[in-house]
């Protein structure tokens, strides 16, 4: 660890606002726990969007490694990517965060192998989230996992098997962390609305053509096989790689699992489902784009639970109007025979009545800064504790609402409606659609059959 002097320590870490002393990440991390509490993460991807063409754009790895610098006596003491040319430049933010420089590794199950890693933070692509986060439980090793959380559904019932098999604490990214949506929630549940019939999850994102990029040599210092792990093998190209990979089925799950999942999440939070829908349909296309994408940018369907209640789900990527608020893009509504709520940006709102008379509303805003919930520290707090049940978004979670997203693409893709039965988690006669449920595993990238 680096010694300042005093002086110049003072000269570092005053703020501009006020001239206010705060230390770095690392001298804060400094506490009186003993060592044999510190916890060591190893964060796995790294790369930022479209790292090579707009390296501005910060990936979820880094927010990862950010996340954790301000936990006590928490460190990132590796660094994992399958692009070694990202380490140098990664490698010094961690050291600048933490004091100590990362260790490097390409490799998934080298970092499995350190007995000292306790945590994986999962920032990898969809393909790789379940059998890393199986892999992990397996080792010992407890689990934050980027959403969707799985490639697939049956993917989703290994990971919840895992954890319960190993005893192992897995977090799902993906809920609203904000204290005015559960404030939100918890009035939809208490009955404010009425009886609730519908949700709705939409979310827009502009995408822009990713046109056609021609298969060419693996970069300097890229393991292509290892990016690909489970997926089939196929020559190297751009639009496969980077963020352009959530557009092919063989590694992504489109915008659905990708950004919708967010308002899916606390719109299934909302309705109080902890069970699957039965039946599902939704229609969608590739318009206004000639590229590679194979993932629908336009997409609108709707599930029904087995009690009748309807969850509809939406996605565009061209021009579109704003609905709800108009300052975000992603939003759930809930719908009771009583008045409606939109859910989203950090609040919630209501309206009441034939007339849409405004009721409560709140704004994150309005919560002091220490009552809003720190995802990190509460992964922490329960990596510590061992209480799966005190975990923000245990991986059930993930994989329920990964589920409706997964039953999205799945009916867009064969062309019809499916019927599908939640206690066995397969389609009822529909064997095309069943085949969808899982992928080929290639060798050795392989889901174990038994946990």
């Amino acid at each position: 660890m680096q010694n300042f002097p005093r002086r110049e320590f003072i000269k570092k870490t005053a703020s501009a606002a006020g001239g206010v002393i705060v230390a770095p990440a690392y001298i804060r991390n400094m506490v009186t726990n003993s060592p044999n509490e510190r916890v060591n993460v190893a964060v796995v991807g790294i790369a930022g969007n479209r790292e090579r063409v707009r390296s501005i754009i910060l990936g979820q790895g880094r927010q990862h490694i950010r996340g954790y610098a301000d936990i006590p006596n928490v460190t990132v003491k590796t660094i994992c990517d399958v692009d070694e040319s990202l380490f140098p430049g990664v490698s010094k933010t961690v050291e600048e965060l933490y004091g100590t420089r990362p260790g490097t590794e390409f490799d998934f199950r080298n970092v499995l192998d350190d007995k000292d890693i306790d945590i994986v933070s999962l920032a990898t692509p969809d393909h790789w989230h379940a059998l890393q986060t199986v892999w992990a439980c397996q080792a010992g090793k407890d689990v934050y996992v980027e959403k969707p959380a799985c490639h697939n559904i049956s993917e989703g019932r290994k990971m919840v098997e895992a954890a319960m098999k190993y005893n192992r604490i897995v977090m799902c990214a993906g809920r609203d962390a904000s204290r005015a949506v559960e404030e939100g929630i918890k009035m939809v549940h208490e009955g404010k609305l009425g009886k609730v019939y519908m949700a709705r999850a939409i979310r827009w994102a502009y995408r822009g053509s990713i046109g056609h990029t021609p298969d060419s040599p693996v970069p300097d210092g890229l393991h292509w096989d290892m990016f690909l792990g489970p997926a089939p093998y196929r020559p190297f190209s751009l639009n496969r790689y980077l963020y352009n990979w959530h557009w092919f089925w063989e590694y992504g799950t489109g915008d659905l699992g990708n950004l919708v999942i967010y308002p899916i999440d606390t719109a299934r939070r909302a309705l109080d489902k902890t069970v699957h829908p039965v039946k599902i349909q939704c229609t969608g296309g590739l318009f206004g784009r000639d590229d590679d994408r194979e993932v629908p940018n336009i997409m609108t369907g709707h599930c029904v639970y087995a009690d009748g209640t309807i969850f509809q789900f939406e996605t565009r990527a061209l021009p579109t109007n704003p609905e709800g608020m108009p300052d975000d893009p992603g939003l759930s509504f809930i719908y009771g025979d009583q008045g409606w709520m939109s859910l989203g940006g950090g609040g919630y709102r209501t309206y009441f009545g034939r007339g849409n008379e405004p009721g409560p509303a709140r704004s994150e805003s309005e919560f002091p800064p220490e009552e809003r919930v720190n995802v990190w520290k509460n992964l922490i707090d329960c990596v510590r504790s061992r209480r799966r049940e005190d975990l923000h978004n245990p991986v059930i979670n993930g994989h329920l609402s990964a589920t409706i997203a997964h039953l999205g693409n799945l009916s867009c893709r064969t062309g019809r409606e499916l019927t599908f039965n939640p206690g066995t988690e397969k389609f009822v006669k529909d064997p095309e659609a069943d085949r969808l449920l899982t992928r080929v595993y290639r060798e050795p990238y392989v889901m174990p059959e038994n946990v």
